[in-house]
């Protein structure tokens, strides 16, 4: 059982949200056949040497339901309500759980339907070309997710406290981080309004 997570990168989707501002789960919206979390998930699986997890927390029966449970791990964050960094704390936790020798993971959303698995690729080629230990998104002159940590970081990001999310970990080792472009990277569903015209 541990064979299937050594060396591997560990992408750890956060899907623990309660989607206040859109009033429905937005893990389970209508996209492309699929589900906007469906999707994330089956882009990260294509990632050669590398295991999915899955952080759920509001809405977790319906959600988890809706998952092919066998292909990834589930893990339930009963603090989702303190916000995105105690799902953060959680999977990576699930994570050197799963494999205590773990050399990164990607840190990834469920609400950016152009996600695909040359996004997360893009991310591990330029860590190994680079050798710096934080790779970014960008997208919008921001940095944000999926990004890749490596495990250098990992106790800081086991130490994200309430809403501050891995962007704090970012700025503060602005040195060691270098940025992939993520094309329409800064489509992320909120509201109905982003869903309409994500349809549209």
């Amino acid at each position: 059982m541990k064979d299937k997570f050594l060396h591997k990168t560990g992408i750890v989707i956060l899907a623990a949200g309660n989607s206040s501002r859109l009033g429905r789960p937005k893990q389970l919206l209508e996209y492309k056949e699929s589900t906007l979390l469906k999707n994330t998930v089956s882009e990260a699986l294509k990632v050669p040497n590398s295991f999915v997890l899955v952080v759920t927390g509001a809405n977790k029966e319906i959600i988890e339901k809706e998952l092919n449970s066998a292909e990834i791990t589930l893990c339930f964050n009963a603090e989702w309500e303190n916000g995105m960094s105690s799902s953060i704390v959680k999977g990576v936790n699930e994570l050197l759980h799963l494999n205590p020798d773990s050399e990164q993971c990607i840190i990834t959303v469920c609400d950016q339907p152009f996600i695909s698995n040359l996004v997360f690729e893009n991310l591990i080629s330029e860590h190994h070309k680079t050798q710096k230990n934080i790779v970014a998104s960008t997208y919008s002159e921001t940095l944000g997710t999926p990004v890749l940590f490596h495990k250098k970081h990992f106790n800081e990001l086991l130490g994200l406290k309430g809403q501050e999310g891995a962007k704090k970990i970012i700025k503060k080792y602005s040195e060691d981080t270098v940025s992939v472009s993520f094309e329409k990277g800064n489509i992320d569903i909120d509201t109905e309004e982003d869903y309409d015209k994500l349809l549209g």
